[in-house]
């Protein structure tokens, strides 16, 4: 799972940083306020991807996802591209726990010296 959320977190970063350039040219919001908030969005993303797996992880990974898609109130084109890393964390999350509860199997019939293709028919 660690790996699939933090590819996704680590696109969110870019994403993030883009966004950001796009909201600077808001003559309606200012430049520092812009990189405060996105700066301290992109720092989340970054860390989120040492935190995964341990408890509360995937759910500060959901509000961060809930926040991409609520900055569409300032760069409206966010409001698709949250909605799609919300997609892509939901897929990360899901067959992240599928990947590693396979893991887990085969790493248990590996250790007890039978064939996990074996136990699963």
């Amino acid at each position: 799972m660690r790996t699939l959320c933090s590819s996704t977190l680590i696109g969110e970063f870019f994403v993030i940083g883009f966004a950001g350039l796009v909201a600077m040219k808001d003559p309606s919001l200012a430049v520092a306020t812009v990189w405060w908030v996105c700066g301290v969005a992109m720092v989340l993303s970054v860390l989120l991807c040492g935190m995964v797996t341990r408890p509360g992880g995937v759910v500060l990974g959901w509000a961060l996802q809930l926040a991409l898609i609520a900055s569409g109130f300032f760069v409206p084109m966010m409001y698709f591209m949250g909605a799609v890393f919300a997609a892509l964390w939901w897929a990360s999350v899901h067959y992240g726990r599928k990947v590693d509860e396979a893991k887990a199997r085969f790493a248990a019939a590996a250790e007890a010296g039978s064939s996990p293709t074996a136990d699963a028919a």
